[in-house]
């Protein structure tokens, strides 16, 4: 139970690493409050709680690159439980394409949107309230692509997108430091959700270059492995822990 009695906003529940950060933030003790584009999947991820006796509340269908819709989560989440203690910006959405392929609007933008825009949006409309508690924990997800890239990966927009996050994530930490907000990023390498699944098995290639990039190389990285780091990192164990990224990829940033 080391999350308990604190709150937490959690992003992209649906699926994949935001779905597992709920569940396991919700096993750990937290009160949970989810945002999701995708009613069906909130739904869903909100009936394995009840299967496991937990309980998660859904604020679905969000849209996080609105900027109203962003406030109207904090709102949401305030609401609730008169505040909250920590946010998880794990929801994203990017397109991939080689650069003398890319559109600017459906590629480049829609990435910069995707992945860098509503981290910002929720951070600002959130701000305020961790503020006003005295502190609190953001975690936002960078990728290992912030760090290398990939041979064999169109991942441009990507790593720009990630990047930012990255760069952001440690100004966040700076600005937030007198008010006791820490802010930490999480920088996963290639994790086998159901964002990633298809292209793992319609390219075996792939797959096989980056478990060659990894020096533990026996799997593909699960949402697990990750959840775990933004347990430690929203909880009190991180007291004295902010602008740092954690690199959640089995070695591959470090080849």
């Amino acid at each position: 139970m080391r999350l308990l009695g604190k709150t937490a906003i959690v992003t992209g529940i649906g699926s994949g690493i935001g779905q597992c950060c709920a569940l396991m933030f919700a096993r750990q003790g937290a009160r949970v409050v989810g945002a999701e584009l995708d009613p069906a999947a909130a739904r869903h991820t909100v009936a394995l709680a009840a299967a496991e006796g937990l309980h998660i509340d859904s604020l679905a269908p969000c849209d996080l690159t609105d900027p109203a819709q962003a406030a109207a989560l904090v709102e949401f989440a305030c609401g609730l439980h008169a505040g909250f203690d920590i946010v998880v910006n794990a929801a994203a959405f990017g397109a991939f394409a080689w650069i003398e392929d890319m559109d600017y609007q459906q590629h480049w933008r829609k990435t910069l949107t995707g992945e860098l825009d509503l981290v910002f949006l929720l951070c600002q409309a959130a701000w305020p309230v961790l503020k006003a508690r005295g502190g609190g924990s953001i975690i936002n997800f960078a990728s290992a692509n912030a760090w290398m890239s990939l041979k064999g990966s169109p991942a441009l927009a990507h790593c720009a997108g990630k990047g930012g996050v990255l760069a952001m994530t440690r100004q966040l930490a700076m600005e937030g430091g007198p008010h006791g907000i820490r802010a930490n990023s999480i920088s996963p390498g290639l994790i086998e959700t159901s964002a990633t699944r298809a292209h793992l098995a319609a390219d075996p290639g792939f797959r096989q270059a980056a478990l060659d990039h990894q020096l533990l190389a026996q799997r593909i990285g699960r949402p697990e492995d990750v959840g775990w780091a933004a347990v430690y990192l929203a909880s009190d164990e991180t007291a004295w822990v902010t602008a740092t990224d954690l690199r959640i990829d089995a070695g591959a940033t470090a080849c």
